[in-house]
């Protein structure tokens, strides 16, 4: 139970986090901390749970032996616990620390071999084999060098220790000689007295040996509380929502800078009103801030200055995840899961009905390929989708869309990775589901976005727009 309960916590918070955040961790690490974290902090507790409860009841058990046998001579051996502690508190930090960049390290490694494998058709591509093995075996090697550094320093602090209660029991032996020759102790109490010293020492080394577990908990722990503990600046709930939507969105005087490219500003002044019903394109270069300006109408990001309107109500204002379901993205490589076809279609509507997922796919052109599978709507894709085609793909995701029923449409190059057969039939998939609805179309090429309502020319500068109008006018205007 404990365990689910981290996990849980733990993955809900990822999935709580800002865009930001996934862009500074790799997915392999934040996977790695999901599961060997929790791991190893299971096994630890178990650990503690039976053979720390066991050891840490002998132990009360023979002090308390101890102290009425010989206040005195067991007040003798306390005097050198306190120093023995501090000791072992302070190099027990140490290890912490110490297990907590071992942990890190490991993340890192667990992350690169989970990007290799999830691209090796890119990396089989690039015959890059050998440079991800060189880069998986340097964080390899880094990790054995934290294990070696962990284990040694793990073996000084149990001589530590085992130092520690040898110095408990050579004070009994001393002290307790001294108090027999004087007639303070008889020879017998201090031969029951050395019979209790061992069996707390016996649960002592096991307690220090779990102690050494424990501190792999701890690192493990506080890695977990790292992350648990990371509060989003954009929540995933909360806020207005509206009854109606139109549709209308404004972006004014926006600045907007990538987290992770502080002094790269890819935004500067952006304004720009999109009426409801219409289909505004964006078309420019690469770099000139087109698909950033999608990521901030779904509220990936927040801007630094300025301010995003739909309906003229401020986007802060409103609930995030109700916005989101407003809002149909379609992108030039849409993500797909590794379940059944119909599966990847009711991601957009979880609630849905077969007769509605069918409907949906006849609407995308989809349903004549799904069908001619074996198994229909409940054949299983293979990872991120691999086994259709790009307009397979991209079929799919309409349906996706069309089952959602967003009143705002955004298509990311969504056809623009297809061969001309393919891009008709989804342009034709696209244009019924573009019908009625608010549309930010983004393109590099003017001729893939003639039929737009207007169209908006992005620049190389920041936020800068070139030029503004219908196809024709454009093309008038020599644009």
């Amino acid at each position: 139970n404990l365990g689910q309960r981290l996990r849980r916590a733990l993955f809900t918070s990822f999935l709580a986090q800002d865009m930001a955040f996934f862009d500074q961790h790799r997915s392999g690490e934040l996977a790695d901390r999901l599961s060997q974290d929790i791991q190893d902090f299971k096994h630890t507790f178990k650990q503690l749970v039976t053979q720390g409860l066991k050891a840490t009841t002998l132990t009360v058990g023979s002090v308390a032996h101890l102290v009425y046998i010989s206040p005195a001579l067991t007040l003798a051996m306390a005097a050198v616990m306190p120093v023995l502690y501090a000791a072992l508190y302070g190099y027990g930090r140490y290890l912490r620390a110490l297990r907590q960049t071992t942990r890190t390290w490991e993340g890192v490694a667990s992350g690169l071999g989970m990007e290799a494998l999830n691209n090796v058709r890119t990396v089989r591509a690039f015959a890059a084999e050998p440079s991800e093995t060189a880069l998986y075996l340097d964080a390899g090697r880094r990790v054995g060098d934290c294990h070696i550094r962990f284990g040694y320093h793990m073996g000084l602090f149990r001589g530590l220790t085992t130092f520690s209660i040898g110095s408990m029991v050579l004070t009994v032996l001393y002290y307790g000689g001294y108090l027999v020759t004087t007639g303070q102790l008889r020879p017998g109490d201090l031969m029951t007295y050395m019979v209790s010293v061992q069996n707390a020492q016996r649960a002592l080394d096991t307690l220090g040996g779990l102690m050494g577990q424990s501190l792999k908990a701890m690192g493990s722990l506080a890695r977990i509380q790292e992350y648990v503990d990371i509060v989003p600046r954009i929540p995933l709930t909360g806020g207005w929502r509206p009854d109606r939507v139109q549709g209308e969105i404004a972006f004014r005087s926006v600045d907007f800078t990538y987290p992770t490219r502080p002094d790269q500003p890819v935004l500067r002044g952006f304004s720009l009103t999109i009426p409801a019903g219409q289909v505004v394109a964006l078309c420019g270069g690469s770099g000139s801030g087109k698909s950033t300006i999608a990521a901030l109408l779904e509220r990936f990001y927040d801007p630094d200055a300025g301010g995003i309107t739909l309906d003229r109500h401020p986007l802060t204002d409103l609930d995030p995840s109700w916005l989101r379901t407003q809002i149909g993205y379609i992108n030039q490589e849409p993500v797909l899961f590794a379940t059944s076809i119909a599966e990847n279609i009711r991601y957009g509507k979880p609630d849905a009905t077969d007769a509605e997922v069918w409907a949906a796919a006849r609407e995308a052109n989809a349903a004549a390929f799904i069908e001619g599978f074996p198994e229909g709507y409940a054949t299983v894709l293979g990872e991120r989708g691999v086994t259709l085609s790009g307009g397979q793909k991209q079929r799919i995701a309409i349906a996706r869309a069309i089952l959602k029923q967003p009143k705002i449409l955004v298509l990311d190059e969504a056809t623009s990775a297809l061969d001309n057969q393919s891009e008709k039939v989804v342009q034709a998939a696209l244009d019924r589901l573009m019908a009625g609805r608010t549309v930010l179309v983004i393109a590099h090429r003017l001729s893939t976005i003639q039929n737009a309502d207007c169209i908006v020319v992005m620049g190389q500068v920041p936020g800068h727009i070139v030029e503004y109008g219908s196809h024709d006018e454009l093309m008038r205007q020599r644009g």
